[in-house]
């Protein structure tokens, strides 16, 4: 689609070559037009980028500033613009020209196992929110997206009072502790105290209390205290 040759000129010539740009007719009077004189044309903000129409299956073709676009090909050139909007996952930069982007979608551009946990980075104290296959992130909010994922094996082992554990849930209830370490997570003689380290990046460390659910990793440590009711 793109040439680098000067191609002919025909300022003075009886007719122009035609091309649409954003469903505008526009006529040009040389065989070659660059992406910059294309964005000249509709005064097109820095913020999008060009892209020259191509018929499918075929993809649309990115138009850099100093690339050439043959005019005098068989057919009218139709150009169009897409909005970036930018994103990081695993710290890494993307583009997406979506309002909107699904978990499966961001694992795709990431080249992520399906698998894999994926997490939405959210301000402190605040907690990361968890983004399934099939829930849908919304781009186009104030500042710039970071998500991050962490794998997540089909049975792991977590450490529960010492003791090697198989799990093989995303997350863990206090509950659910209190039973692995106890045997009895609903003794009416007594109270617990969970705590755990070397968790996931939504939950590292900290305490739990009853009815609290935290991810899980491979090897976190948990420990349950029981205390006598007073």
């Amino acid at each position: 689609m793109k040439d680098t040759e000067k191609g002919a000129d025909l300022t003075t010539a009886s007719k122009s070559l035609p091309l649409i740009i954003e469903g505008k007719k526009f006529d040009w009077a040389k065989q070659y037009i660059t992406g910059r004189q294309v964005r000249d044309l509709v005064n097109a903000p820095k913020e999008v980028e060009l892209f020259l129409a191509i018929k499918k299956p075929w993809e649309d073709e990115m138009i850099l500033d100093d690339d050439k676009v043959d005019l005098a090909r068989p057919g009218i050139e139709n150009f169009f613009f897409k909005h970036i909007l930018l994103l990081t996952i695993n710290d890494k930069q993307y583009k997406w020209y979506e309002q909107y982007i699904t978990g499966k979608q961001l694992k795709d551009l990431a080249k992520i196992p399906f698998e894999d946990v994926l997490y939405l980075s959210i301000k402190k104290p605040w907690e990361d929110e968890l983004i399934g296959n099939t829930t849908s992130v919304d781009l186009a909010r104030p500042g710039i997206e970071h998500f991050f994922s962490t794998k997540v094996d089909h049975e792991i082992v977590i450490i529960v009072n010492g003791k090697p554990k198989s799990w093989n849930k995303e997350k863990i209830s206090f509950e659910q502790v209190v039973s692995l370490a106890e045997g009895n997570a609903n003794s009416d003689q007594k109270a617990y105290t969970v705590t755990y380290l070397k968790g996931p990046k939504p939950n590292p460390q900290g305490e739990m209390a009853k009815g609290d659910n935290v991810f899980v990793t491979n090897k976190m440590i948990f420990n349950a205290t029981p205390t006598d009711k007073s």
